[in-house]
């Protein structure tokens, strides 16, 4: 049987921690894996799950967001489905942004008056995964709860950055506690199958993925002034309501910095990616884009999205965005190129190419990149060397920043000729 449901997908406040590459829009918009955007991933989830009907919580540099949505999901007017953008306002309710999870849910379920649901499925806007979400609602139909959480087991070392609860045989959760420190680990663990219990990950981490019967979310964020799902809402509820863990232990990654974000990206072009691209659709911008072209070079466990022009020499173990273009004799390892927005006219780039004023976009010819990434409408000029590494001190710049090691140029940045950082 199919149940009623509405989807909301919490955009996140400013996203410092993926600074620079939220300087400019908001961490849903940020794109992932050359041609999509963090956001579809959620989306497509949802879709994939025959749920369309999908509101997105935004307050931060969302015009790219906005954008973006709207010319990805539109459905038949025969359709009752739709994804909508709820930006923070000032109401007569309150002028302030967001202050939290919850607080974005409590500001906004006024727009959720005309939608026909029965249950509410909350997502975060900022994670690698695929799920079917409708099985996590069955499971809560069935088991009676008032709120279900989708947890996935992790190890000690792990436990101390999330969200950990206790679960009975039942699944029904009777305790939570958030960032739990080290000494207060053992106190937490929680029944897991066998194979998960000898890997060690037997504490329940929550992903941030709740659903609420629809009567139990409005009466808890009504009593409950609290401003986050995780640190108020949830563990004042224990004992009062119905709380569940759904158990999921496929991959999954929480993209909440530069380092998780590059990792993500990178381990894509693994043989046989923890995340695959090639199963259920990934929804996103249909772009008029043409194939790319490739002239000359050695590729190397690359993922090579539509409009690039590539001639370097090597291309090892890279993303290469949507309208990549490198130079001749160039050279790229571990790296996400994230492409650019528009082409520029080719006498233009012939012409930048060899003068003294700004480079075209893209990568020149003649470079050495290595652990970075570049965000979109880059230009690099030729013979730049940039090379990121752990020995690296972390640091903000004009035209590039470090962070964990690894470079960031960003976007709209110029790099000059001859140029090298990190070296």
């Amino acid at each position: 049987m199919a149940h009623k449901v509405v989807s909301i997908v919490l955009g996140g406040g400013r996203g410092t921690r993926l600074y620079p590459l939220t300087d400019q829009r908001s961490k849903p918009a940020v794109p992932i894996a050359g041609k999509y955007r963090l956001v579809d991933i959620p989306i497509s989830n949802c879709l994939n799950s025959g749920y369309n009907k999908i509101f997105v919580l935004t307050q931060f540099n969302s015009a790219s967001l906005n954008k973006h949505i709207k010319n990805s999901y539109n459905f038949s007017i025969f359709s009752k489905g739709f994804v909508d953008i709820l930006a923070a306002e000032q109401t007569s309710e309150g002028d302030s942004w967001f202050e939290g999870t919850a607080d974005a849910v409590r500001r906004t379920q006024k727009n959720l008056i005309n939608v026909d649901y029965d249950y509410v499925l909350i997502l975060s806007g900022d994670q690698l995964y695929q799920m079917d979400y409708s099985a996590m609602v069955e499971f809560h139909v069935k088991g009676g709860g008032d709120i279900t959480i989708a947890t996935i087991p992790v190890t000690g070392k792990e436990a101390t950055g999330f969200g950990i609860l206790k679960s009975d045989e039942n699944g029904e959760v009777s305790s939570f506690i958030e960032k739990p420190a080290k000494d207060l680990l053992p106190d937490w663990t929680s029944e897991v199958p066998d194979e998960l219990e000898r890997q060690g990950r037997n504490y329940l981490a929550s992903m941030g993925i709740y659903v609420f019967s629809k009567g139990v979310m409005k009466k808890l964020l009504a009593e409950n002034k609290g401003m986050d799902f995780g640190k108020e809402i949830i563990p004042d509820a224990i004992g009062n309501v119905k709380i569940l863990s759904y158990q999921y232990d496929s991959y999954w990654t929480d993209i909440g910095t530069i380092s998780s974000f590059f990792d993500a990206n990178i381990g894509l072009t693994d043989d046989i990616p923890a995340f695959n691209l090639f199963g259920e659709t990934v929804y996103t911008r249909a772009r008029m884009l043409p194939p790319s072209k490739v002239s000359g070079t050695t590729l190397n466990h690359v993922i090579v999205s539509d409009g690039c022009i590539i001639l370097a020499d090597k291309i090892h173990r890279s993303v290469m965005g949507i309208r990549s273009r490198v130079g001749a004799g160039t050279v790229i390892k571990m790296t996400y190129m994230m492409g650019s927005d528009y082409y520029e006219e080719l006498t233009d780039v012939l012409e930048m190419t060899n003068s003294q004023q700004p480079p075209p976009i893209g990568v020149g010819e003649r470079c050495y990149i290595e652990n970075a990434i570049l965000d979109k409408n880059c230009r690099i000029g030729n013979d730049v060397r940039i090379k990121g590494g752990k020995h690296l001190p972390d640091g903000d710049f004009e035209q590039y920043s470090v962070v964990d090691g690894i470079i960031v140029v960003k976007k709209n940045a110029v790099i000059h000729h001859n140029t090298s950082i990190g070296l």
